[in-house]
């Protein structure tokens, strides 16, 4: 295929030696299977900031930290170079935060590092080889979706315990290997102590996910995994191997506990009426 203007520059360093196709397209960037050496990796151009979609940029940037004081002072203003600067920052969140989180233990992608605004990692695959699917493209058994939940919750709460809430987690950023789930697309990754949304980002994280799985095993609809490490990371007891059990006691006296409640439940009841549905179906055939 025609290379693509942004791993050119990949190409003439000798980092990679072939754009073997696109991999897919987003809002944020678009990924390609490339070929380094004997390894086939992927990489990951990232869109300009006037291509992007992806309005919410203020919310999830809330404790980043930025590298200087005039580049400080510059994104505050918006100036041109601010905002060059903010674009740098943006593209380097995901990098910084692949390594964190892989040293962390979490089942990400392996970073083969950055280069000319390109992440070239690890390309996650089947058991025969193919670009794994994502977790809302593969049916499940109700063990299976335990089990899936079940490693994943790991993940969410190794992340908090690096300091990291993912942001955007969903089934659409789960890749299924061999060896399960793996956790991919960090641009929007938030601190967990210096953004004051992260408790309502970790428990939509946490409730995306056991929305999808819970239409394969409806019993995982009545746990609680997110206020649960919440709890735990907030009194300083998370800790990446913390016992986790699903329940959790709501405080009645917050003053808005009926809305917080609509708000966790809203994928639930979404994925409750899917399984309705899906079970409907099955008794008309």
């Amino acid at each position: 295929m025609k290379t693509p203007s942004g791993l050119q520059p990949l190409i003439d360093d000798g980092v990679i030696d072939e754009v073997m196709r696109p991999l897919k397209s987003g809002k944020e960037a678009a990924v390609y299977v490339v070929r380094a050496g004997d390894a086939i990796r992927c990489a990951k151009v990232y869109k300009d900031m006037a291509q992007r979609s992806f309005q919410q940029r203020v919310q999830y940037q809330e404790g980043r930290k930025v590298r200087g004081s005039r580049e400080a002072r510059a994104i505050g203003k918006a100036t041109k170079y601010g905002r060059k600067q903010q674009e740098a920052e943006w593209k380097n969140t995901e990098v910084e935060a692949l390594y964190q989180l892989r040293d962390a233990g979490v089942r990400v992608p392996e970073p083969h590092g950055y280069f000319h605004g390109v992440l070239v990692m690890e390309l996650v695959v089947d058991a025969d080889g193919h670009s794994a699917p994502r977790l809302a493209e593969v049916e499940l058994s109700p063990e299976q979706a335990r089990g899936f939940h079940r490693v994943l919750v790991r993940q969410v709460v190794r992340m908090l315990c690096a300091g990291l809430i993912h942001g955007d987690l969903s089934e659409y950023n789960v890749l299924v290997a061999p060896d399960g789930p793996v956790v991919i697309d960090f641009p929007q990754v938030v601190s967990a102590s210096g953004n004051n949304a992260a408790r309502a980002m970790l428990l939509r994280d946490v409730n995306n996910l056991t929305a999808s799985l819970g239409f394969w095993a409806p019993d995982l609809l009545e746990t609680w995994y997110g206020e649960e490490m919440w709890a735990l990371f907030e009194a300083g007891e998370l800790r990446p191997d913390s016992e986790l059990s699903g329940h959790f006691v709501h405080d009645e006296s917050m003053p808005d506990i009926d809305g917080v409640r609509a708000a966790i439940n809203d994928a639930r009841e979404e994925a409750l009426i899917r399984q309705q549905g899906r079970e409907a179906a099955e008794e008309q055939d």
